[in-house]
């Protein structure tokens, strides 16, 4: 613990003193690149500006990152003492360091590339490269954030496989070979270019043909989109990846069936997925809207759990849906979306906003980045608020599971979740505000009692 508090210090030390020297310099680099006028002196603030959001949110998520490290305890939780003894309650606290140094440099060099970006106008400048190319918005626009997501795609290959064969394989939690690794990186590439570039040609032709209001229509098609890829993720994304089988008839599907039947929740799509082939962690998703509902549970999760435990985390996922949260909150996704778009269209009305990036004029790519940086406090803001909703959610899951099926089967399913995934127990409260979209562990079990 001790040497990696030490590199962190370092890392942040050097980060600290590359930020005060960018800074100081950036008033000589406007007067240098730029023309003093009222534009580019406007354009300058906002640029500063950029470059503050990016430096508050990258010393916050490092500064949360800290005290969450810092926040293990020695003692072992007396609801877990039947499930971690000493020598796993160190390897628990081990995983989360070793991870936890990966994912400092891999955000370091993010945020480094990012600030370079900024300050020697790089997204201009990449504009003008993709700009080049064709006269069609659209393909200018695609070929601008395929440089952007190819070179993010190089530049992680390195931390996935330090990450899969390194880390997840010295904890014993890694079951991909090479071939999957690199099979699953080819697909993951193929998939993620169809997307975006069919994801960037629908918005710039609403922005084309709805130039006043398109935010509207905007809205309208992401709304749809959003709502389709739920209904049909199960269907279509995941047999990409992975192998979906229907659940063999047996006391599980049995116990699973009675138990829907009896709350009066319909659910007829079961499936195992291969989940084993890649980790040895244990999972479970639920997915699908009206008749598309699906549940997939991960072949390693029917291995390790007992079908009392099993039907206890579906009993938690129906009540989701029995109080409505998915319902709830797809309308806040969808209302946050409308107010995203309302306020892009806002940002690509001020040509300001480009110059402060080095383009010449606002475009679609141009605005998609500024609108990033300018989003970030309020989307920040919008994520904590929805955190709190979603912990609340989880804890009236916990309650119907507990009121209709078992809560002591739950907490046994939520204790070797927790257990087998070297998860962290003691997260710390700022942490857990911010980033938890679950209440912690001991607050769940203290709540099943």
């Amino acid at each position: 613990m001790t040497i990696y508090t030490a590199t962190q210090i370092v890392i942040i030390n050097e980060i600290i003193c590359l930020i005060i020297y960018l800074i100081y310099e950036i008033k000589h680099h406007f007067n240098y690149f730029c023309k003093p006028n009222y534009n580019t002196l406007n354009a300058q603030n906002i640029l500063v500006l950029f470059i503050g959001l990016v430096i508050f949110n990258f010393l916050f998520t490092t500064v949360l990152e800290y005290l969450n490290d810092k926040n293990w305890k020695d003692d072992i939780p007396e609801d877990l003492k039947d499930f971690y003894d000493s020598e796993k309650y160190l390897k628990a606290k081990n995983y989360k360091i070793d991870r936890g140094k990966l994912s400092t440099l891999s955000s370091s060099i993010s945020f480094v590339f990012t600030l370079l970006m900024l300050y020697f106008f790089g997204f201009g400048l990449l504009s003008d490269l993709a700009n080049s190319f064709s006269d069609s918005v659209i393909l200018q626009s695609s070929i601008f954030f395929m440089i952007l997501y190819l070179f993010n795609f190089i530049i992680g290959i390195p931390f996935s496989y330090y990450s899969t064969f390194v880390i997840e394989e010295k904890y014993g939690f890694n079951k991909t070979d090479i071939k999957t690794f690199i099979t699953d990186k080819i697909k993951g590439l193929i998939m993620s270019s169809l997307f975006i570039i069919g994801l960037t040609s629908l918005a710039v032709f609403v922005i084309q043909y709805f130039p006043n209001g398109f935010w509207i229509w905007l809205w309208i098609g992401l709304s749809l989109l959003m709502i389709l890829l739920n209904m049909f993720y199960a269907d279509l994304i995941v047999p990409i990846f992975n192998k979906l089988t229907p659940l063999d008839d047996g006391d599980l599907r049995y116990k699973i069936e009675n138990y829907s039947k009896k709350v009066g929740y319909s659910l007829k799509n079961i499936f195992v997925i291969d989940g084993s082939k890649r980790s040895s962690k244990a999972n479970a998703f639920f997915s699908g809207l009206g008749p598309r509902k699906t549940i997939a549970l991960y072949d390693t999760l029917i291995e390790k759990y007992t079908d009392e435990e099993l039907v206890s985390v579906l009993a938690h996922e129906v009540g989701h849906y029995k109080k409505k949260h998915i319902l709830f909150s797809m309308i806040l996704t969808i209302i946050q979306l409308g107010v995203m778009c309302y306020l892009f269209e806002l940002c690509m009305s001020f040509d300001m906003i480009a110059n402060s990036l080095g383009s010449s004029n606002m475009n679609f790519h141009i605005g998609i980045i500024a609108f990033s940086f300018l989003y970030s406090p309020v989307g920040l803001i919008i994520g904590i608020l929805m955190n709190m909703l979603s912990r609340k959610n989880e804890f009236e899951a916990d309650e119907y599971a507990k009121s209709t099926y078992n809560g002591d089967s739950l907490s046994l399913a939520l204790k070797k979740l927790s257990v087998d995934s070297l998860s962290n127990i003691y997260p710390h409260p700022l942490y857990v505000f911010v980033h938890y979209s679950h209440p912690p562990l001991i607050q769940r079990l203290s709540k099943l009692k």
